[in-house]
């Protein structure tokens, strides 16, 4: 047995337990909504400073990290795009929607109990590189795409001035707890200044359990939202997702040159199934929730399996 599988077999099992614990309504259904909340406004936050303001980041400025990472997404977003558009005749909103869910990897909820398992801290820091734009990114390319979408499906009067558009952004990356977080983390470490013992302490405490939490709420959302209907339309997503993704960051990783656990990363990354934002997204388009859902759902069921060959494959070609 690969020296991973074990951190796969104990990622998604935890999952499952989260999903069964909803399932067989163990818990109230707040209390999913709950253990989410306080994973994403403390627990990872916390776990995103420490990291940032105390890791060893060896490989110096993380432009081809980036340039790798976000040409799998481009390449995985236009294509889903396109087969969303032309294959299966949806309207725009809904392209964004397919685009979104097959470049958007759940690198927060999954990500980070994922990486920290197979890679440690070093890989941990690594992917906290990644994720320090990736959700700055995503989001503005969403909202963006999303006025786009909206002019396009002749709902243009619905659409924004750009002033509007650039103080939401900002209003919502300001006030976003990984954010904040991210650049706490930047400040510690840019002042050269050591976070005082008994507060690393309760930091480190608090940070450490945002791992399995962050997984058993993974299990319970999933629960909530489930296989919606459009099964096909998600299973083509499913595809591009954790075949396509993964592919073209192996490719590029091997184009660019990257270190080798920078490279692992990087493919690891883009082998991770979508998450609850591509939903959210959905939501605000007003158009395909069930199909992000769905595509959620399997996707994370899958990846279990396609996860594990994409890193025995890195293991083997890096």
């Amino acid at each position: 047995m690969p020296p991973f599988a074990e951190t796969i077999l104990v990622v998604f099992t935890l999952i499952a337990i989260g999903y069964g614990a909803a399932a067989f309504r163990v818990l109230k259904p707040e209390t999913g909504d709950g253990l989410s909340d306080f994973v994403f406004t403390i627990a990872v936050p916390l776990l995103l400073f420490r990291t940032i303001a105390t890791a060893t980041f060896d490989h110096g400025a993380p432009w081809a990290l980036w340039v790798t990472y976000f040409t799998a997404i481009f390449v995985t977003w236009s294509s889903a795009h396109v087969a969303i558009r032309s294959g299966f005749g949806r309207d725009a909103r809904s392209g964004v929607v397919a685009g979104v869910t097959a470049g958007f990897s759940n690198l927060v909820l999954l990500g980070i109990p994922f990486m920290s398992g197979v890679y440690g801290e070093a890989g941990l820091a690594i992917l906290s590189q990644i994720v320090s734009i990736h959700l700055p990114v995503m989001m503005a390319a969403s909202i963006i795409l999303f006025e786009w979408a909206l002019k396009r499906d002749g709902a243009g009067a619905a659409s924004k001035s750009v002033v509007t558009l650039v103080t939401g952004f900002f209003r919502q990356l300001i006030s976003n707890p990984l954010i904040i977080g991210i650049v706490a983390g930047l400040v510690a470490r840019l002042s050269g200044l050591e976070i005082p013992a008994i507060a690393d302490r309760v930091i480190a405490t608090l940070a450490g359990v945002a791992g399995p939490l962050a997984l058993f709420a993974m299990g319970v959302s999933l629960w909530g939202y489930g296989i919606r209907g459009q099964v096909r339309q998600a299973l083509a997503l499913v595809s591009l997702k954790l075949l396509l993704m993964p592919a073209v960051a192996l490719g590029m990783a091997l184009l660019l040159g990257l270190p080798e656990l920078q490279a692992k990363v990087a493919v690891a990354a883009a082998s991770l199934p979508a998450g609850v934002n591509s939903w959210l997204i959905a939501s605000r388009l007003g158009t395909g929730q069930r199909l992000a859902s769905t595509s959620m759902t399997i996707g994370t069921a899958l990846a279990a399996v396609s996860t594990g060959l994409w890193l025995l494959i890195a293991e083997t070609l890096l």
